[in-house]
């Protein structure tokens, strides 16, 4: 037995070794781009260009949303932003479907474990279905934005911060990092865990019908929560037991664009017809692209990379060994460090609570902490963050995704108004913190 339990851990630990490996180099180029475009993209211009229901509002959002580093945890924040600025229905829509499925990380990776057709074909998917969702938005929805005037398009989340070198440096390798690190980390041990306890060729030997893999491929992704980066080396090793890549481009497309928060926050905000059109443009565009890659695409274009898995040498394209170890060393230190950096945020948030508590005696000033839900990465905390730092008697605000509790401090701010601010982002007021 202990013989047994020491030859899949050995397994388990080259499976998980070798696909990080490969990953590295990309992954880290992608977290570059990542932070070039978040520090100089100007989102506050944004909005400008997606105000209208027509059908250039519509690809200017998908457009627009295709390279940005957004998860489908943090595009739903902006996205709501972007839609009570003035942005229409369907522009809104349109870069609520596009965005999660790609990204400058994303297509990197892809183009390291997938290939280049792959990493080709996913940004194509993702503007094609993201042009659906806001067609039929425009079309079907009931059009119409939610302009909220009197903050003259505040609700966009800006980046106020350090636009230097510096500052892009830091986003890219240490806020972005640890916005997507926990789901990576979960996806390369599911990856490596297919890897070792499912036999090879599994889908071709016991399902045998591509049409009937597609299905279950969609039943199961779309209420799970799994980001564009961290479902690559998942659908690469489901490729290696037998899957088809038509069946992948399903995973890819449907796992990071939807889930089960998601879904719930699109048809309070948006209402449920624009629901319905969301789930159907990304259904479709699912299974019709699953379709025609299974069937018009030469299946060696999506197979032959994945060759590497089984090399003594995993020699990949042109990059050299020492370059994917020292990346993949490189790599597992910036996340080392978001681990440390989370959990010294998360001593300091308690720290401050009780230091907060010991100036109640004030009577002039309220200072209290409340919990909100659905706060899962950096881009959630700014924008909660900015929200309500523009609420009257506001003075400073503190979000902590850890612990999902928000520090207020301020004269005389309205509660009420707080929780309004709140829950019109999409997020959950859960009360005061004890």
């Amino acid at each position: 037995m202990m013989d047994f339990i020491l030859t899949y851990s050995r397994e388990f630990g080259l499976a998980f070794i070798r696909i990080i490996e490969e990953m590295s180099p990309y992954l880290l180029l992608g977290f570059l781009f990542a932070g070039i475009l978040y520090v100089w993209f100007p989102k506050k211009k944004v909005y400008k260009y997606l105000g209208k229901p027509n059908s250039a509002s519509v690809l200017n959002a998908a457009l627009i949303g295709i390279p940005l580093p957004l998860c489908s945890c943090g595009v739903i924040p902006t996205g709501i932003s972007f839609y009570k600025s003035g942005a229409s229905k369907g522009s809104s829509v349109s870069f609520l479907v596009s965005t999660p499925q790609t990204g400058m990380d994303s297509i990197m990776v892809t183009y390291s474990l997938l290939g280049l057709p792959m990493a080709i074909i996913k940004p194509i998917i993702a503007l094609f279905t993201g042009l659906l969702g806001g067609f039929l938005t425009n079309l079907f929805g009931k059009n119409g934005s939610m302009n909220d005037s009197s903050k003259n398009g505040s609700a966009v989340e800006e980046n106020n911060g350090n636009k230097s070198l510096l500052g892009m440096l830091h986003y890219a390798f240490v806020e972005f990092l640890e916005d997507i690190a926990k789901w990576l980390i979960i996806g390369l041990i599911i990856a490596a865990l297919i890897d070792v306890v499912i036999p090879d060729s599994f889908f071709t030997a016991y399902l045998g019908n591509e049409y009937f893999e597609m299905l279950l491929i969609l039943v199961a992704a779309i209420p799970l929560y799994v980001c564009a980066t961290g479902s690559i080396p998942i659908a690469a090793i489901l490729m290696l037991k037998g899957l088809s890549p038509g069946a992948a481009i399903v995973f890819l497309m449907a796992g990071p664009a939807t889930n089960a928060a998601t879904i719930t926050v699109i048809g309070r905000v948006l209402g449920k017809r624009t629901l319905f059109l969301y789930l159907v443009s990304i259904i479709a565009g699912a299974l019709f692209f699953g379709i025609l890659v299974n069937n018009l695409l030469p299946r060696e274009w999506f197979t032959d990379p994945l060759k590497y898995f089984h090399s003594e040498h995993h020699e990949h394209g042109f990059l050299p060994y020492w370059l994917q170890v020292s990346s993949s060393i490189l790599l597992s230190l910036l996340i080392l460090n978001t681990i440390i950096t989370k959990y010294r945020k998360k001593i300091a948030s308690l720290f401050i609570k009780k230091s907060a508590e010991s100036f109640k005696n004030n009577l002039n000033m309220q200072d209290l902490h409340i919990i909100v839900k659905g706060m899962t990465c950096n881009h959630c905390k700014a924008t909660v963050e900015q929200n309500i730092a523009g609420l009257g008697g506001v003075n400073s605000v503190n979000a902590d995704i850890t612990t999902g509790e928000v520090h207020l401090s301020g004269d005389n701010f309205d509660l009420k108004e707080v929780k309004q601010k709140i829950e019109s982002l999409g997020y959950k007021y859960s009360g005061i913190a004890k």
